[in-house]
């Protein structure tokens, strides 16, 4: 008998735990169609809001991309941006949001003149065609097919087949080493948070962390800088090939 009761306790607990569940999500997805509907009514300004609440309690690719698309709608360019940054953070091939991001990114206007080795740019497109855990799990893949064709070389009898395998170890090891130096280089970008974008309208880069500072170079809205250090609620940030302090509150990091 009491046994019964424990079993019926239990079943009931399962029960009352799958309604919870059910009804968080009943609530989640009927927030996201209010926020959906709300945007399509051109009511921006909540919609934005529904989309933040949701990105509070589980940051997700498509919710930033559709916030960043209510804040363009409402002219909150530098916004809609770094909204769209944190969607491709999260889901790198996003297409929309990488067109989204090139669109708004041409709306932009600074004097900064980037100038980078294509090399580097390209590799770091690369780089961010892929999430972290991806570029890790390449990494190891390959880490174990290096290590089978360095086995099948050291055991291996016949020539071609000993051959074959050497090339294969190599090749396969130097690919695991870049893709783990990828995944190690956006483990790093992400927990540094390093990128930020310009928040404020006009803002002057200066000389020194210091209000008395010579003005260096001007950066607009919605540019987006590499952090290198932080001095109180000063940032030595660079762009391009330009390098100066501002002050934090004139930007916000990725």
């Amino acid at each position: 008998m009491i046994k019964l009761k424990v079993e019926s306790l239990k079943l009931k607990g399962l029960c009352l735990a799958a309604i919870l569940v059910f009804n968080l999500n009943a609530f989640a997805q009927t927030t996201f169609e209010q926020a959906n509907t709300a945007y399509a009514e051109g009511r921006y300004d909540e919609a934005a809001s529904l989309y933040q609440a949701m990105i509070d309690e589980q940051p997700d690719a498509v919710l930033y991309y559709n916030l960043g698309n209510a804040q363009y709608k409402q002219g909150e360019l530098a916004q809609a941006i770094l909204c769209y940054e944190r969607a491709l953070r999260l889901r790198p091939n996003y297409k929309d949001a990488q067109y989204n991001l090139s669109f708004a990114q041409s709306k932009i206007t600074d004097n900064i003149t980037e100038q980078d080795f294509f090399l580097s740019s390209w590799a770091r497109t690369v780089r961010n065609n892929l999430s972290e855990h991806t570029w890790l799990v390449i990494s190891i893949v390959l880490f174990i097919l290096g290590l089978t064709g360095i086995l099948l070389f050291l055991l291996g009898h016949e020539p071609w087949l000993r051959k074959t395998a050497f090339h294969i170890a190599w090749i396969a090891l130097l690919f695991s080493l870049i893709a783990g130096l990828n995944a190690g280089s956006l483990h790093k970008r992400d927990t540094l948070r390093n990128e930020a974008i310009i928040t404020q309208g006009v803002v002057n880069a200066k000389s020194s962390p210091d209000r008395s500072g010579t003005d260096l170079f001007t950066l607009h809205e919605g540019t987006k800088v590499t952090i290198r250090e932080t001095l109180g609620e000063w940032c030595n940030i660079r762009v391009g090939n330009n390098e100066g302090w501002i002050k934090q509150q004139n930007m916000e990091r990725i």
